[in-house]
C-alpha cells in the first residue's frame, strides 16, 4: 500500500545568493510562512516540475514535508528546520531574527 500524501512545499536553493527559497502562489520567498503548501499529490508533482523549469533562477528543487500549525507551515525533519533558520556558523541573515532555542 502506498504512503499517503502528506502536506509540502516546493523548496529550492536561489541560484545567485544561494539562499534556501519557498515556491509562492505567484514565485518566491525566503520565508516558510509564505510559502504555498501543497495537499494534493498531482498539484505538488505539478509545482515541482514548474520550479524545476526555472534553471536560470533556482537549483535543487524538491518537495519538503511540513505539518501546519494555526495555518503556518512548519517542517518535519530536522534538515528543514535547519534550512529554514539559515547558516549556522554564527547569527546572521535568518538567525538574528531567530529567537527560541531549536536543539
Amino acid at each position: 500500500m502506498p504512503k499517503p500524501f502528506t502536506p509540502k512545499v516546493v523548496t529550492a536553493n536561489a541560484l545567485l545568493e544561494g539562499d534556501v527559497i519557498y515556491m509562492t502562489a505567484s514565485g518566491w520567498t525566503r520565508d516558510l510562512a509564505e510559502a504555498e503548501v501543497l495537499t494534493d499529490e498531482a498539484d505538488a508533482d505539478l509545482r515541482l516540475i514548474e520550479a524545476q523549469s526555472q534553471p536560470g533562477s533556482i537549483v535543487g528543487a524538491y518537495l519538503a514535508d511540513v505539518t501546519l500549525q494555526d495555518g503556518v507551515p512548519h517542517p518535519t525533519h530536522f534538515r528543514e528546520d535547519f534550512r529554514a533558520t539559515g547558516p549556522s556558523n554564527y547569527p546572521h541573515g535568518k538567525q538574528e531574527t531567530v529567537k527560541e532555542e531549536r536543539f
